[in-house]
């Protein structure tokens, strides 16, 4: 595996969900980037996968199958990471649930546990293994993974949306408390982000129209700001949300509703 410029050499991470997707894409940036990586997903076949790419280019990786909302699978990553490679020096919370779409009025306890657990519980219990562990090396990078649900809302999707709104609040919370020993926490705030390659719906076209970049987002397009986010670059940087969704947020109407379309702006010679 070629290094592309080593900032993350010799460091450890865990990523969560990092089996397909997002997780994958960024764990296999951070081996090229020179760090150890520990791949977690409650799919033992996928991180399995995802792992033995990252040997096969070079890389060092091992993978832990589990379901992080549950503290005594938690506690086997850590204890993989700790046994392989003696130290944590990065976590990515990206494990999470979208999937399950319901309107309020059909919802039931069930459904909001669920998310709540596999969203927010999961990253709660995975800092609350990793701070210890940084904060006695006084060094040490979280990334939480949130959504755009944090700060707007999508229909169907109370229980996604507060459990992103908590992991601001927990990425805020924890930066606040954790940074006099050195461990910064932050998110890191996807947009319309298509995890599957192979994936040209006609549905995924409409929505990559809303994009004022003029294109939809891969799980690649976080590799590079999660690294930033990891590394010296960022060591001033805490408590805060790196947006990547090419403009999306930024945006009050869709260039469906947009009074000024873009095929209205001056097209340079």
């Amino acid at each position: 595996m070629t290094t592309q410029t080593g900032r993350l050499a010799d460091r450890v991470a865990i990523i969560t969900g990092a089996g397909r997707g997002i997780g994958a894409a960024i764990a296999k940036r951070y081996a090229a980037e020179g760090a150890k990586v520990v791949i977690a997903d409650i799919d033992k076949t996928v991180a399995e996968e995802t792992a033995q790419a990252i040997v096969d280019s070079g890389g060092e990786a091992v993978s832990v199958a589990g379901n992080v909302g549950i503290s005594a699978d938690v506690d086997a990553v850590f204890d993989v990471a700790l046994l392989e490679f003696s130290t944590v020096d990065i976590l990515v919370n990206n494990a999470a649930e979208s999937r399950i779409l319901k309107h309020f009025l059909d919802t039931d306890e069930q459904w909001w546990d669920h998310y709540l657990t596999t969203n927010l519980k999961s990253q709660y219990l995975c800092l609350r293994k990793a701070a210890p562990i940084m904060a006695r090396q006084k060094r040490g990078s979280i990334i939480n993974l949130s959504s755009g649900g944090a700060t707007r809302s999508h229909r169907g999707m109370v229980a996604y949306d507060a459990s992103k709104g908590g992991i601001e609040a927990l990425t805020r919370s924890t930066a606040l408390e954790l940074a006099p020993y050195g461990v910064r926490v932050n998110a890191l705030v996807p947009g319309l982000i298509a995890t599957n390659p192979d994936e040209a719906t006609e549905s995924l076209r409409r929505r990559d129209q809303t994009v004022p970049l003029g294109r939809g987002g891969t799980a690649d397009d976080l590799a590079g700001p999660a690294v930033f986010l990891a590394s010296d670059d960022a060591q001033y940087v805490t408590g805060t949300r790196l947006v990547v969704d090419g403009g999306v947020l930024v945006q009050q109407r869709s260039p469906q509703a947009e009074v000024f379309p873009v095929d209205q702006f001056p097209v340079l010679a």
